[in-house]
């Protein structure tokens, strides 16, 4: 990837790609973090044996299949089991006892990737015993990481991590109940998909499509600009129920939005707020 700072015609190039896969494609990406995009273009240009981010558009114009390689590099799915596990600790001492008030719950994870965050919610709600009447809706805009958080099976290598971080989100039983180990993989107990939802849903496009008591949102908008933050922060407070809550990631804020006179703070430090009534 070129080391120096971004030309004219650099940023020519990607402008016009990211209009070319918003035309043809219907993914935005015209409002992501510049300098991220700009490493992970030019990453997908090389691995296409291109020169050229121009060179990048036209083959993604003209090859489907190239498009879906472009848009597993745009889509960051960097993720783990629990992962933050004073997050989950927060939510279950500070969240899931208003959580137990409501008769059926509505529980968004936006921007779900490979499905490790929503297990987690899942398992914490068995826990609790409130899985049986949740509803979880785990979306991402990209459609093969949803495949394959459906199917729930994850390297055996990362049990122990993924052990060790649910034991420090208050964890209660032995984590290993929840998977069956096989040839290097584990598969998770297939009951904890009875209640969640897979489906894509793009949250620079895409409306709001219910209203739910928790939505939780972590590490998605620290790659997109304010103006797209705002969008998306606007999308979730229409989509949150009186009294919901919000989790996001601990780079993200709803201080830095136009909506932050709407929440009250549930826990600063794990970016929990509660909308106003």
């Amino acid at each position: 990837m070129p080391g120096g700072p971004d030309t004219e015609r650099e940023q020519l190039e990607i402008a016009l790609l990211l209009e070319g896969v918003y035309r043809q494609y219907g993914f935005d990406f015209r409002q992501y973090a510049r300098a991220s995009l700009r490493r992970r273009l030019w990453r997908r240009t090389y691995a296409e044996g291109l020169r050229t981010i121009s060179g990048l558009l036209e083959r993604v114009l003209h090859d489907p299949s190239a498009m879906e390689r472009l848009l597993l590099d745009l889509s960051i799915n960097v993720t783990s089991m629990f992962r933050d596990p004073s997050f989950f600790a927060s939510f279950r001492a500070n969240v899931v006892p208003a959580l137990r008030t409501y008769p059926f719950l509505r529980i968004w994870n936006a921007g779900c990737s490979t499905g490790e965050e929503t297990y987690s919610l899942a398992i914490m709600l068995r826990e609790v015993g409130l899985y049986e009447r949740s509803r979880i809706y785990a979306t991402d805009i990209n459609e093969a990481v949803l495949h394959s958080a459906a199917e729930g099976i994850f390297p055996l290598a990362k049990m122990q991590e993924y052990t060790e971080n649910y034991l420090a989100a208050g964890g209660s039983r032995s984590f290993s109940d929840y998977y069956t180990a096989a040839y290097e993989r584990a598969q998770l107990d297939r009951s904890l998909t009875e209640n969640i939802v897979f489906a894509a849903h793009n949250l620079v496009s895409d409306r709001s499509f219910n209203e739910f008591h928790v939505i939780v949102c972590r590490n998605v908008m620290i790659y997109f600009d304010r103006d797209l933050q705002d969008r998306v922060h606007r999308l979730f407070l229409e989509s949150l129920s009186p009294f919901g809550v919000l989790g996001l990631g601990r780079k993200e804020s709803v201080w830095q939005s136009d909506f932050a006179e709407q929440y009250d703070v549930v826990d600063q430090a794990e970016r929990i707020y509660r909308r106003h009534g």
